[in-house]
């Protein structure tokens, strides 16, 4: 028979346990206790070990607390703040094991430890307390899967000993006590450094951390913390909070998890000594400075601080045919681009600039941008049927970029819209928009920039925000009210939007009626003549709450810059943090203090110095990605490119639906939804407009997008037509080098090299069919990297 853990006699158990601090308070119960331990060894082998398991658990739960087992160590573990943090550091409840929805294999958990009643009871109650042993701990299922002794689906997680290891053990060894209401909780989560700016030769950075408890006590528990480090390229951190540099430089991120805290380690990595004198210039603030000139300085700073050189600036050339694809997605004329090259004016950026916010291209690239981002689909959810208003809504969303409405009323129009879609276009978001999730979802991450998925069905394991958080802002749209028109009905017909007099929202949980509030934000007046959606547009566009301009302005960033600086743009979190926190403060000011001019804004941010380097790399910033010493170049995107192809060649696309044709010079930026058959849009990533994040787009490069460029039948139809480009150059009297230089500059905007120019004047010359000749040379450009990328 095995030995009971407080001795082989009553008497012993009695001495032993009356010695210790827990056994003062068991009495006369320790010789009960021993009887029952040494009945129930004995029936082992009579009555099925499940049996064994539950009657010893009953006499956990029985019997006084430290009964069970021996813990001489003195303190009390506490599930809450002790049990559940190793449960989530050996990853038992993270969402691919027992936290997840379903559990795993008969056993689930809360997911990362945020419900610890459920947590016990799992633990303690499911399967006749199966899993747990609480005379004997180190012999109970937890323990010996935990460390491999019998087989587990997920591995060895600890070994035997370890500070994990003992915890649990002492646990069960106390008795196994569940949460109580007067367990002290952790109010906060501190990491020591908070940052570091890592030495030249400096290659690790240990991290401790420690949790601030209710009881007023200060816990080490930075062998118990979990970690993840946000840039692994740059740095890792190991299981112990141990950061580790690698390859890459810049800027990198731990996040810290103890139970339901997170906190943040951010490290810089510099590429070479820091600058001092530049640093010390650069920190003090010039009298009046604003605009363009601050924002030079904070991104110079930054250069500063990692040791970087920037690029050199651009050429004319090639700053002309950026900016025109930045702004009006489109490429510039060989005119364009001469008569900007040749401008001798100091202002001409500027200029030019302003002259690109006045086309139309620019409202209509930016009016295809938003409608992406506002989900305008034409496809209906359950059918492929085309729905009506996408093009009033395209048409709505294009004439406020037109118009420059400020950006903080663009917002109030779509979230308080109501009416037809006659009427009012902007009430064609809500036919997308039109379930609890939708309503959640979709305005956070449009308008402040936050993915909140996770909080529908539990804690945000990254963020601060709850259930209550997630259903108390559905709860502002639950009086959002539809009459008429079915999305996916078979004859789609329009609908109206009113507010509805009645309309709530309960916690799926608790069960709980909320009040309509903001994420973060206090609880709206409820009444019935008053709009909740208005009261959320007051909170998102008042002066105090800067996370609209925060958002727009990183999304601005984002797509002249190429990264940013929030990244991704809509995905901002305190566990994802700016890499240029300053600059992105001051760019939210200068769109605040604008009165949300999207223009102005966009000026400041093409004449910045950043926006104006060259994109290729030098010893001074290779292998930057993050703070903008080069121009980073992107891929077109799949609407932009097809235009730029039809425009080089000099034919238009032709795109139809529902059995008519658009207009001929029809553009893709002009198409108003997703519906409009195209298979180059889709192979060069065109969005679904399912949901509002940018990552439905795809505009990295891929083996099917070149496969495309080689074999597409509408290129190549394209070449061939009769009033295209290759045989307008090949009917022409001029030379084949002015013909060379003229297709250079209309894809490039730059001259050929000598080398260059030589080898396809030889090409052209070697060829017997001219037209043939042109097409293929076309071809061959419209394929190159210099061609599909924005540089």
């Amino acid at each position: 028979m095995m030995t009971p853990p407080w001795g082989n006699s009553p008497s012993c158990g009695w001495k032993r346990w009356g010695r210790s601090r827990i056994g003062q308070s068991i009495g006369p119960h320790g010789p009960c206790a021993w009887k029952l331990w040494s009945d129930l060894m004995r029936m082992q082998n009579l009555i099925p070990r499940w049996l064994v398991h539950g009657m010893l658990l009953a006499t956990a739960l029985v019997l006084p607390r430290g009964v069970i087992g021996d813990d001489s160590t003195g303190d009390r573990i506490a599930f809450s703040t002790d049990v559940v943090p190793v449960l989530t550091r050996l990853g038992c409840n993270g969402g691919g094991c027992h936290g997840k929805s379903t559990g795993q294999n008969g056993f689930r958990l809360s997911l990362l430890g945020y419900e610890p009643d459920f947590d016990f009871e799992s633990l303690v109650g499911d399967d006749r307390g199966r899993r747990l042993f609480a005379g004997v701990p180190e012999r109970s299922l937890l323990l010996q899967k935990a460390v491999g002794s019998v087989p587990h689906g997920g591995g060895r997680r600890t070994e035997p000993g370890s500070e994990s290891y003992q915890i649990l053990q002492r646990w069960m060894l106390q008795g196994m006590p569940g949460p109580r209401p007067d367990d002290p909780t952790v109010v906060a989560l501190e990491v020591s450094p908070q940052r570091t700016l890592f030495g030249l030769d400096q290659v690790t950075q240990p991290l401790q951390v420690f949790a601030r408890l209710s009881d007023g006590r200060v816990q080490d528990v930075t062998r118990l913390a979990v970690y993840q480090s946000n840039e692994p390229e740059i740095a890792e951190v190991s299981e112990a909070g141990e950061v580790r540099r690698q390859g890459r430089s810049g800027q990198m991120a731990v996040m810290v998890r103890y139970g339901d805290h997170v906190s943040l380690f951010e490290g810089t990595i510099p590429f070479r000594a820091p600058d001092t004198p530049a640093l010390s210039r650069l920190a003090e603030t010039p009298d009046g400075e604003v605009g363009v000139a601050r924002m030079d300085r904070l991104v110079a700073r930054q250069w500063a601080r990692l040791g970087l050189e920037p690029s050199p600036a651009t050429s004319d050339a090639e700053f002309v045919r950026r900016v025109t694809l930045d702004i009006c997605g489109t490429l510039p004329t060989v005119a364009e681009v001469q008569a900007y090259v040749q401008d001798p004016s100091p202002d001409k950026k500027r200029q030019l600039i302003d002259q690109l916010l006045t086309r139309p291209e620019y409202a209509r690239y930016f009016g295809q941008k938003w409608a992406d981002i506002l989900q305008n689909r034409g496809r209906g959810y359950s059918t492929s049927r085309q729905r009506p208003g996408t093009a009033l809504f395209s048409a709505w969303i294009r004439d406020c970029f037109a118009r420059n409405l400020p950006y903080d009323q663009f917002v109030t129009s779509i979230l308080t819209a109501s009416g037809s879609q006659e009427t009012n276009p902007a009430t064609v978001w809500y036919r997308t928009v039109r379930t609890t999730e939708n309503y959640v979802e979709s305005f956070s991450q449009a308008f402040l920039g936050i993915r909140v998925q996770c909080a529908q069905c539990h804690h945000h394991p990254a963020e601060r925000w709850s259930q209550a958080d997630y259903y108390g802002l559905a709860a502002v749209f639950a009086r959002v009210g539809r009459k008429g028109g079915f999305a996916d009905a078979e004859v789609p017909t329009s609908e109206t939007i009113y507010l509805a007099d009645t309309g709530t929202v309960t916690h799926p949980r608790t069960g709980e009626v909320l009040a309509p509030r903001p994420l973060g934000g206090d609880v709206f007046p409820i009444s019935r003549y008053v709009d909740p959606r208005v009261s959320l547009a007051r909170w998102l566009t008042s002066p105090d709450n800067p996370q609209l301009a925060r958002t727009m302005a990183n999304r601005l960033w984002a797509h002249f810059l190429g990264r940013g600086v929030i990244h991704p743009v809509d995905d901002s979190r305190s566990t994802n943090p700016p890499s240029n926190p300053e600059l992105l403060d001051a760019l939210t000011r200068e769109f605040q203090q604008s009165g949300y001019d999207i223009q102005q804004l966009i000026r400041l941010i093409c004449q910045s110095r950043a926006y104006g380097l060259s994109s290729l790399p030098t010893d001074g910033n290779r292998g930057d990605l993050q703070s903008y010493a080069r121009f980073y170049p992107r891929r077109l995107s799949a609407e932009v490119l097809l235009d730029a192809i039809s425009q080089v060649v000099e034919v238009p696309t032709t795109f139809s639906a529902g059995g008519a044709s658009f207009p001929e010079g029809t553009r893709a930026i002009d198409l108003p939804d997703e519906a409009v058959p195209s298979h180059f849009l889709d192979v060069f990533g065109r969005p679904a407009r399912s949901s509002a994040c940018e990552c439905e787009r795809v505009d990295s490069p891929a083996l099917g997008q070149m496969l495309e460029l080689v074999s597409s039948a509408e290129i190549q139809e394209k070449l061939a037509n009769p009033k295209a480009l290759p045989q307008r150059l090949a009917a022409s009297p001029a030379s084949a080098s002015e013909q060379v230089r003229e297709l250079f500059v209309t894809l490039f905007a730059r001259s050929p090299t000598p080398e260059e120019l030589a080898t396809a004047s030889e090409f052209l010359a070697g060829t017997p069919d001219v037209s043939e000749a042109y097409r293929s040379l076309v071809w061959s450009l419209l394929a190159t990297n210099e061609f599909l990328f924005n540089h």
